[in-house]
């Protein structure tokens, strides 16, 4: 009994000192220790609170294999520390203070801080909007062409999807815009083009996150297809070097074009992925901007989970 007694005393020293210096992934590991939960009864205690994670991503997360990036994972770290009594935002701290390292490559503006700031500010106008993570469609296919303007900003994005529901009563998508820094969202317009029209529209001014619904004049069933497009213009925010989408579901095939000024052109463009914002990028393969159309472009025949971009350099 005194044996046991010294060794949840060592698991709960080990644990505050993990919460305390970090990184994440050690005071996780240590807190699932310190209260001798498997990883299926932490992953049974996250489906009441209505999150959905794999015990093969808590363990990638314990090891620090992987971090939670999307907003359905920041929303189980939340859960995460109440179900193993933590103090409130403890594990989303640890996460927001490991920003990248050099060698990641990603520039200050997608710090991993800024992205979970974005992500927690993201889950707040969803929460308004009434809209689950999932929206419950599933994306066959998503063309989405960026404009970058004379002053090297984002002007905007067109976004062209084709949908399949996964129930029945879907009349709406919820478009999701992560301005540049600096960015004034309440600034920004959002265009119905073509079968759906603008609904409510929502925006973060201290991250730069807009989100607005897109109705559709119908109600969809299940294995329904639609197609829709919209446009968001933005051009509020300095010069921009990429354009990143991320991806929580693998599925159907996406193209990014970018589509630049004829006196803002860049001397370099790549394409990059990453398994998550955490994650170092790789697949870097260089895109020549083709003269006539000034724009380059990148193809995922099915994406994975994950993100996806376009970067460049101006000098």
């Amino acid at each position: 009994m005194r044996h046991g007694t010294q060794h949840a005393d060592v698991a709960t020293a080990e644990l505050e000192t993990a919460l305390r210096g970090g990184p994440f992934h050690v005071a996780l590991r240590a807190a699932i220790a310190a209260r001798g939960l498997p990883l299926q009864r932490v992953q049974h205690h996250l489906t009441r609170y209505g999150v959905k994670v794999g015990v093969t991503s808590l363990s990638y997360w314990q090891q620090g294999a992987r971090r939670p990036q999307r907003p359905e994972s920041l929303r189980a770290v939340r859960a995460l520390e109440e179900i193993l009594q933590l103090p409130e935002e403890s594990l989303i701290r640890l996460l927001a203070e490991a920003d990248e390292h050099p060698e990641t490559e990603r520039p200050a503006a997608r710090s991993y801080r800024s992205l979970v700031e974005a992500s927690g500010a993201l889950e707040k106008l969803l929460a308004e909007l009434n809209s689950p993570p999932d929206g419950g469609l599933h994306t066959i296919g998503h063309h989405e062409r960026v404009r970058i303007g004379s002053r090297r900003e984002l002007l905007g994005r067109d976004s062209h999807h084709i949908v399949r529901a996964d129930k029945d009563g879907i009349d709406r998508y919820v478009a999701i815009h992560h301005g540049d820094p600096g960015c004034a969202p309440d600034r920004m317009t959002v265009h119905a083009l073509e079968n759906c029209r603008t609904g409510r529209v929502r925006w973060h001014d201290g991250t730069g996150v807009l989100v607005a619904e897109l109705l559709f004049d119908t109600r969809l069933r299940t294995g329904d297809t639609f197609l829709f497009r919209y446009d968001i213009e933005d051009g509020t925010a300095g010069a921009s070097s990429e354009y990143v989408r991320g991806f929580s579901l693998s599925g159907g095939q996406y193209a990014l074009q970018v589509r630049f000024a004829e006196d803002a052109l860049p001397v370099r463009c790549h394409r990059f992925t990453q398994h998550s914002a955490a994650a170092p990028r790789i697949g870097r393969q260089e895109l020549a901007v083709s003269g006539h159309h000034r724009s380059v472009h990148m193809v995922e025949p099915r994406v994975r989970s994950g993100i996806v971009g376009i970067g460049w350099d101006w000098e």
